[in-house]
């Protein structure tokens, strides 16, 4: 069985450092998270998290620029990006271990110094907005967005991670600074060194970058109050080729019992986990209503939910038809349960799948960090394994039955129908 053995130290001013040695190629990922993602944000400031994150890259007080960050990073044969999410954001580069220092020197210089320039901010300006746009044109990623939004309506859980036009449009350099000065210090960030480390002094070396960095008061966020009495939907119109929609529920938080979590992610991937999955079958191979159909959960520390995702042609008989067979599949495994075979092959599932994403170094790096930086805990991949394979089936039709009810559904979809096509697809919402 799989074994990694990650090592954890906490430096004088409390950042966290997690180091992995896959011994294997001489190659590291070395990633900054930072609890700073989009739910910590206001209706003012909706944006920012995302906008710093490409800030960085445009400056800091010893690479001056852009360019200058690239050419060092590539000069290395190294590779690197950044990522934000709604609970934080990830600074990352992939480079040979014989260039750590430079890729930690780099990475630091980034994030604790950025120059802000406000001719940058302007310029960077233009470039966010035409994110936004390119967005709004891929449906079948944009539909996500609008179910959380229909999910969390009233918290910024639900806001866009990219922000607005016009939030966006009006940055300033003060707004990062408060923004940075509010969230950006060790005690909310986890620094990950994954990869065939060697015998180089990575802890010494990280140290020397991060030990100025200063503590400050935690920043805390908006909890979600849930209370859905009934199935509530979101429709937005755009004349596109085909309707995308996620018909969902309201599920377990991050940090729920293990063992929900573990028949939760069961469930999704009985229902709509691969190709062989109840709904892929039955919405696709036997009906041919759908190109792609999946099912999938997410957590965030205080709530969470249980996706199925489709896109089904402009046709309302259609798109009914394939919300039924969803449904029906979900009522399903309450009444008819779940075969041995069956559940066995979604426990190599989700095992394989976790395995073999552990292949690269940079998977083992978000996993890590994110336990670290959400959980608070650093768990090993074949602890939650173990989990997994401890589960029976009718722990699943429990969590079936918790989860499958009328008053945790929702529906988000973006179609080109008028109301009155939409209202009767709403109908279909009879659980």
């Amino acid at each position: 069985m799989m074994t990694i053995k990650p090592q954890a130290y906490t430096l004088k001013n409390g950042l966290t450092i997690i180091m992995v040695d896959t011994k294997t190629f001489p190659t590291l990922t070395t990633m900054l998270l930072v609890g700073a993602g989009s739910r910590f944000e206001n209706s003012k400031n909706n944006g920012i998290a995302h906008f710093f994150e490409h800030m960085a890259f445009k400056g800091s007080k010893k690479y001056p620029n852009s360019f200058i960050i690239s050419s060092t990073i590539e000069s290395l044969g190294g590779v690197f990006n950044a990522f934000t999410s709604k609970d934080y954001t990830g600074y990352w580069i992939k480079a040979t271990n014989e260039h750590f220092d430079t890729v930690i020197d780099v990475l630091s210089d980034m994030v604790l110094n950025p120059l802000l320039v406000d001719e940058e901010i302007n310029r960077e300006k233009g470039v966010i907005v035409e994110e936004i746009n390119m967005y709004q044109d891929m449906p079948m990623q944009k539909v996500g967005e609008v179910f959380e939004t229909l999910l969390y309506k009233n918290n910024p859980l639900g806001y866009e991670i990219t922000g607005t036009k016009k939030t966006v449009s009006n940055f300033n350099r003060q707004m990062f600074v408060d923004y940075i000065s509010s969230l950006y210090h060790p005690n909310n960030a986890t620094l990950i060194i994954a990869g065939g480390l060697g015998k180089k002094d990575y802890l010494k070396i990280v140290e020397d970058k991060f030990n100025h960095w200063l503590n400050k008061q935690e920043s805390k966020f908006l909890k979600v109050e849930e209370e859905q009495t009934k199935p509530e939907v979101f429709f937005q119109t755009k004349k596109i080729e085909q309707t995308h929609f996620c018909l969902g529920f309201r599920a377990y938080s991050l940090l729920t019992d293990k063992r929900k979590k573990a028949a939760l992610s069961l469930l999704s991937v009985i229902l709509g986990g691969g190709m062989s999955s109840r709904l892929f079958i039955q919405v696709r191979e036997r009906r041919g209503l759908c190109y792609y159909v999946s099912t999938s959960r997410e957590s965030y520390v205080d709530v969470g939910n249980f996706v199925t995702q489709a896109g089904v042609s402009n046709n309302t008989d259609k798109i009914k038809l394939a919300i039924e067979t969803i449904l029906k599949e979900h009522k399903k495994i309450i009444s008819e349960g779940i075969a041995e075979d069956e559940l066995k092959k979604a426990k190599e599932l989700i095992k394989g799948r976790l395995y073999i994403s552990l292949e690269d170094s940079f998977n083992i790096a978000a996993y890590f960090g994110r336990k670290i930086l959400l959980e608070r805990k650093l768990e090993q991949p074949t602890d939650m394994i173990k989990v997994v394979e401890q589960i029976k089936a009718d722990e699943i039709i429990t969590v079936a039955k918790e989860i499958f009810k009328p008053e945790k559904l929702n529906l988000a979809m973006i179609s080109p129908f008028e109301k009155n096509q939409l209202q009767e697809i709403e109908s279909t919402l009879n659980i």
